[in-house]
Formats: structure tokens, C-alpha cells, sequence
């Protein structure tokens, strides 16, 4: 061979090993941010090659030779991903992996009622979360179910329903209950005959978080959410494994024991949360009536996960809840012999399935799809009368969720179910109803820029008694510093008539006649809210922030339960229309050890009809809520709160005493066990301490309205086990 053929030859050679090296490009984004993620890394395996993400999230590989590689990508507190690719001669185009955070490693709080994969920071609807050890503190007080994670919020009331029973609901800036909707992981299973005693029911120990939005929120979920909804987040199974015990006691003789079991194998994972709720009948003002009922609940929910792989997952599981309660003249609930006795009895059986598919697609976009079925069955008993009737309800979605980063949609179906069917009585009309509910929704989430997001949405529903509602919601957030943020938004909403309401509840629905579908219109909304976040430090050791809401939400056309004359009461839509309008200022103060939080709500709301305007009765328009903290980090809190209830119209015309109620909460925590002890309301303030419960005699009562603690100074105390 020649000189000059071997030059070609080397040329040619050479060029055909320079051909075979390929460059490979990709965007990596935490997948559920859908944020840049900074220094993550990618190496070829069984090579030498890799590199370090930008600022931007891009990383660059050159010289991969052709063929199948194996590229392996990881980042600090994310789990590791192995993806197979093919190279050739053909130029390849980047491609956006998305990394998943491990676990708890994440302290970024991801919001999931929204629907959108944004943390709460970068989110334009505001939205409040109890999380981490907050919620255990407050899960704490009483361990047997939710009113105290809720209760201490601003802006929040449960408000209880029945002196004798406990029944409570959610009030949310004042409006009724139904108007709030209740989610377990984004699924709305709390609603009709069961939501009376929804929030007896559900016990925190297998939560995560809990998500409040506060205003119109039906363009998220269709029908009920006017004032706003809480979700709860149930914990994931995660490698790490997790079994915990919780066991409480009272002075009031009650316990709570629980226990919740996760983990995570190679292709299934599980959760598994049980308990077991008792509560003793008490009376501390010796009225003869339970300020506490006597009540047994037993509750199962396992939950099943299967991984297809990294970004496919399949869950199942079932809810069961059994509990017998009784409230009412306690020596006859203590066995006595007792001459017509007054009671109120609720045996209920709640079961609920649920299954969801999540898929994760390698351009960032994602799959989700849900279902569940809800069968409550529910007896009511008092003297001489009951009232009891079975509840399905169901719940069916289709959400995909695609877009870049700046600019995410989710567009989704939805089929809601709900009918009741009241067990034969001869003693009232028959109530029974099948309400079917179609939707469509579509949601934008722009980060227009650095400093202003903005958050639209559209809904379209169809229910089958009540019509079409178009419901539409805008949101925007402005960072005005790195010190200043605003949110500004608004949105409609609606509620179809039912007879499951608490002014119904109140009277275990005796003598309510059923609803005329011909002479009724669904409610509608509209809500507005405004809110100012600012955060700074004060003389460089104190960190101070200040969250101030203004809101404003009007209800037109509400459902108002009526007497129609004798001892039938019937629900009419009076001329007019109910508005709550006012603010929410939250501030808090950290000190070394010690954190200060204060919290006021003004909440002005009114009834106006037939050109008269009367306040809503059970509103206290002031409302404030301080929380003094002294905490060493995974060691000791001990916590001292002080809250204030100002005035409230009552029912009757009369005005409620306005009150305090104080308590302190302690904790002492070792690396797999804490003990706590709490002294709820210290100062024993009750409604029986200045004011009555009822009037009447003891055998036929004729409650009043309940707008203060029954309960009085308890003290409850336990241990919880992390293994």
C-alpha cells in the first residue's frame, strides 16, 4: 500500500470512529415541581462518561459510542433512575427525564388539592398546610379523630351540631358546613347522610399533611366546595419502612390506640392503619345529659401498591369504619333504670374502595386515573322516632396532566355518583334521591415570569335533576421581593340541594319533608380573596412573617330549613342571599427555641332577605388564636395557647357570652418513642358554666343552640412508638 492510500484510508477510519461517537442532550426536572434540577448527574454505564446538570437543568454527554447504553442518573435526596438508549448516526433530540425525591428527604411541601405538581410556594391559590411536626402536635390533642388539626386554624370552626352526640362539621369564614368539602387524597368521599360524623371518624395518625383552600373552590371538584375544602394526605410507602403506635388515654376515661405499618419492596409497597377509638359517657356540669357520648369505633385501612416500574404505579385499597355511639341521659347509658329516658343513638358502617393508576411519561407529562365506591349505611335512633337509610356514593376521574414547566395543563373528566335510600318508616316521608354528576375541567398554570404566575380554570358539570353549571376560576401571584408576596383570585361555584345539612342534623331529621326538585334551583357563588405574605427578619435574630386575607364570598338563592307549619319542618328558597365577607391576619415570631404564632379573624356575615339583613347565627365576628412554642429540635415542645370566641347570634334571638379557652400541650421525644401529656380547655370553660344547653325537662330536651365547649378541662396524655 502506497502513501497516498493509506492517507485515504486513515481519513477514512478516522471518520467513521468520530461518525460513531454520539452527543446525548437532556432537561432533568423533579417530577413533581417539574422544576430545573441544578448539578444532578448522568453517566454512561460501564464507562468513564458523565456530566453535571446547568443552571437550567441541561446536561451534555459527547463521545457516547453507537449502539444500546445504559445512562444512569442521580441527584442528592432522589431516586436513582437506569434508562436504556439507542445511538446511531442519526442526530439525536434532548429529552426531559424527570428524577422522584425519596421519600421525606424532600422539604418542599408538595400541594396535591390543586392538582397541579407545584410546591406551595410557587402556587397563585392560596393554599394553608399542617404538615410534619405540626400535625403531630396537633394530631396530639385528640388522637381520635381531625377537629383539632382544623379547629386551631384561622379562619376555621367545627361547630358542633348536638349536645348530646358530638356531631360536628367544618365551617370555613363563617358559612354552614355544606358549603365545605372534605377530601381524602383528592377523593370526596365525606358528603350527604355520611358527613354528619365524618369528623368523628377519621383518626391522623396515617396523614401526611392536611390541605386547606379557603374560597370558591368548585371549579376543582365540581359541586359543595363554596367556602372552601380541606384534603387529607395519607403517607406512601417508602423504602425506609415505618411502624408506629400511638396510645391515649383521658381523665374522661376515653382511649385511642393506632397503628400505622408502611413499606416498599422492589415492585410492591403497602400501608396498613388500624385503630380503635372508645369513649366513656361524661357529664362534668352533672346536667344528667352527655357532654360526651359513650361510643366504640374500630377501623381498618390497608392499601396496596404495585410499581410497573419507576413511573407506573397502581394502588388499592378499603376503608372500613364500625362504630356504635350513643349520647344522652347517662344513667340510662350506664344501665340505670330510668323513667323515659331521652337518647340519641348512631350506629353507622362506613366501606370505601378506592383504586388509582399513575403514569409518568418521559416528556414530564402524566397520566392519572381514580376511582372508589362509598357504602355508609346510618341509624338514627331518639325516643319514638328513627330515621336510617344506606348512602352510595362514587367517585370516577380521568386527569392528564401535560405542558413545559412555565406553562402546565391538566385537563380531566370526571362521573360522580351519590343516591340514598331511606330504610320503610312509617313515621316520614320518604327522602330518597339519585344524583348523577358529569364534568369536564381544564386548568392553565403560566409563570408568565420571574415575578408573575398566573392560575385559570374552567369547568363544565352536568347533574341530572339541577342542569349544567359553567364554572370558571382565575388566580394570580405576584413576587413583588424576595421579602413580599401577593395572591389575588376568585371564582364560582355551586351546591345542589340536600337534606343532609346541619340545621337537619341538629333535629336527627324528624318531621323533614323531601325536597321538591320542581320548586328549587341549585346555590350559587361568587368568591373573591385577596392576600399579602411578608417575611423578614427583626433585629437579625428574630424571623417574622405576616400573612393577611381579605375574602368576601356571596351565596345566592341558599337553602334554608323552615318550619311548614305544626312539627314538619320543609327547606324553601327565600328572595335574597347569604355573604361573609372580613380578613385573616396570621403572624409569627421565631426566637431561638420559641415561636409565637397569632392569628385573627374577622368574619362578617349576613343574611339578606326580602330587603331585611339579619347576622347568621353561631359566627363569632372576632376570633383570635395564640400559640407560644418552645421547642429543642427531635426532643422536647411544650406549647401554651390561648383562644377567644367573641359574641354569637343565636338561633333564638339571643346572644351567646363571649369566652377564652386554654390549654398546654407537652412532649418529650427520644429517637423511637415520645410521651405527651396535654391539658385541654385548663380553665374548664363550658356552655354549661354560663348559659343553658336546653330547656325543657331532662326526659324531652329541647337543645339550644351549642356555641361553646360541653366538655370542659381534660387532660389526655399517651405514648406513640417508631420503629
Amino acid at each position: 500500500m502506497n502513501l497516498k492510500h493509506f492517507t485515504v484510508f486513515a481519513v477514512m477510519l478516522i471518520s467513521s470512529l468520530v461518525n460513531a461517537q454520539n452527543r446525548f442532550e437532556a432537561h432533568i426536572y423533579d417530577a413533581q415541581t417539574n422544576s430545573p434540577l441544578t448539578g444532578a448527574n448522568a453517566a454512561i454505564k460501564g464507562t468513564t462518561l458523565g456530566a453535571t446538570t446547568n443552571k437550567e437543568g441541561l446536561i451534555v454527554l459527547d463521545n457516547v459510542p453507537d449502539g444500546k447504553q445504559t445512562i444512569v442518573i442521580s441527584f442528592v435526596g432522589y431516586e436513582t433512575r437506569e434508562m436504556e438508549f439507542e445511538f446511531s448516526m442519526e442526530a439525536k433530540e434532548p429529552v426531559v427525564i424527570y428524577l422522584f425525591p425519596k421519600g421525606e428527604e424532600m422539604d418542599e411541601v408538595i400541594i396535591s388539592a390543586t392538582r397541579s405538581r407545584r410546591t406551595i410556594a410557587d402556587l397563585p391559590t392560596r393554599v394553608e398546610v399542617i404538615s410534619g411536626e405540626e400535625l403531630g402536635e396537633k394530631g396530639n390533642m385528640k388522637p381520635g379523630d381531625i377537629r383539632m388539626l382544623l379547629n386551631e386554624t384561622t379562619g376555621i370552626r367545627t361547630q358542633q351540631t348536638s349536645a348530646t352526640s358530638y356531631n360536628s362539621s367544618i365551617r370555613i369564614q363563617g358559612l354552614d358546613g355544606k358549603y365545605t368539602q372534605l377530601l381524602k387524597d383528592g377523593y370526596p368521599l365525606y358528603s350527604g347522610f355520611s358527613g354528619g360524623l365524618s369528623l368523628l371518624q377519621i383518626v391522623p395518625l396515617d396523614l401526611q399533611q392536611v390541605e386547606v383552600i379557603k374560597g370558591a373552590s368548585s371549579t376543582l371538584y365540581g359541586g359543595g366546595a363554596i367556602a372552601g375544602l380541606v384534603n387529607l394526605v395519607s403517607k406512601k410507602p417508602t423504602e425506609e419502612g415505618e411502624l408506629n403506635f400511638l396510645l391515649n388515654g383521658t381523665s374522661a376515661l376515653g382511649l385511642d390506640v393506632s397503628s400505622f405499618y408502611s413499606n416498599k419492596w422492589d415492585k410492591i409497597g403497602t400501608t396498613v392503619f388500624a385503630s380503635y377509638n372508645y369513649g366513656n359517657p361524661y357529664d362534668p356540669a352533672d346536667t344528667g345529659l352527655t357532654a360526651i357520648p359513650e361510643f366504640n369505633r374500630y377501623t381498618i385501612n390497608p392499601r396496596l401498591f404495585y410499581y410497573f416500574n419507576d413511573r407506573t404505579t397502581l394502588e388499592v385499597g378499603v376503608n372500613t369504619v364500625i362504630e356504635e355511639r350513643t349520647g344522652g341521659n347517662i344513667d340510662f347509658i350506664e344501665g340505670e333504670q330510668v323513667q323515659d329516658p331521652y337518647f340519641e343513638r348512631n350506629n353507622t358502617e362506613r366501606i370505601t374502595t378506592r383504586a388509582g393508576f399513575d403514569q409518568y411519561y418521559l416528556d414530564g407529562s402524566y397520566l392519572s386515573v381514580k376511582n372508589s365506591f362509598s357504602f355508609f349505611e346510618r341509624k338514627i335512633e331518639i325516643p319514638d322516632f328513627v330515621f336510617s337509610g344506606d348512602q352510595f356514593a362514587s367517585f370516577n376521574e380521568v386527569a392528564y396532566n401535560f405542558g413545559s414547566p412555565d406553562l402546565e395543563w391538566i385537563a380531566g373528566l370526571n362521573l360522580n355518583v351519590d343516591s340514598f335510600e331511606e330504610d320503610p318508616n312509617p313515621q316520614s316521608q320518604v327522602v330518597d334521591y339519585n344524583h348523577i354528576t358529569y364534568g369536564a375541567f381544564l386548568q392553565n398554570n403560566w409563570s408568565v415570569s420571574q415575578t408573575f404566575s398566573l392560575e385559570t380554570g374552567l369547568r363544565a358539570d352536568y347533574q341530572n335533576e339541577y342542569g349544567f353549571f359553567l364554572l370558571p376560576r382565575l388566580s394570580a401571584m405576584f413576587d413583588f421581593s424576595e421579602n413580599v408576596t401577593a395572591r389575588v383570585g376568585g371564582g364560582l361555584g355551586y351546591k345542589t340541594p340536600s337534606i343532609f345539612t346541619e340545621d337537619a342534623e341538629r333535629i336527627q331529621f324528624q318531621n323533614v319533608l323531601p325536597i321538591d326538585v320542581s320548586q328549587t334551583e341549585a346555590e350559587r357563588s361568587t368568591g373573591l380573596n385577596l392576600d399579602v405574605n411578608y417575611r423578614t427578619e427583626l433585629f437579625e435574630t428574630v424571623d417574622f412573617s405576616l400573612n393577611t386575607l381579605l375574602f368576601y364570598t356571596r351565596v345566592d338563592d341558599p337553602l334554608i330549613l323552615s318550619n311548614a307549619g305544626g312539627e314538619f319542618y320543609e327547606y324553601t328558597q327565600p328572595e335574597g342571599y347569604i355573604d361573609t365577607k372580613g380578613l385573616e391576619a396570621n403572624m409569627r415570631f421565631g426566637y431561638g427555641n420559641f415561636k409565637l404564632f397569632t392569628g385573627y379573624t374577622l368574619a362578617d356575615v349576613n343574611r339578606h332577605y326580602g330587603g331585611e339583613t339579619t347576622e347568621m347565627p353561631l359566627v363569632a365576628q372576632h376570633r383570635l388564636n395564640n400559640v407560644l412554642v418552645y421547642e429543642i429540635e427531635e426532643s422536647l415542645v411544650i406549647g401554651l395557647e390561648g383562644y377567644y370566641y367573641g359574641p354569637q347570634e343565636l338561633g333564638d334571638g339571643t346572644t351567646g357570652q363571649d369566652y377564652w379557652i386554654f390549654g398546654l400541650m407537652t412532649e418529650k421525644k427520644w429517637e423511637d418513642f415520645s410521651i405527651f401529656l396535654n391539658f385541654e380547655n385548663f380553665t374548664d370553660t363550658r356552655q354549661t358554666g354560663f348559659d343553658t344547653i336546653y330547656t325543657g325537662s331532662i326526659s324531652d330536651p329541647q337543645f339550644r343552640d351549642i356555641y361553646a365547649p360541653v366538655d370542659g378541662f381534660i387532660i389526655n396524655g399517651g405514648v406513640k412508638i417508631r420503629l
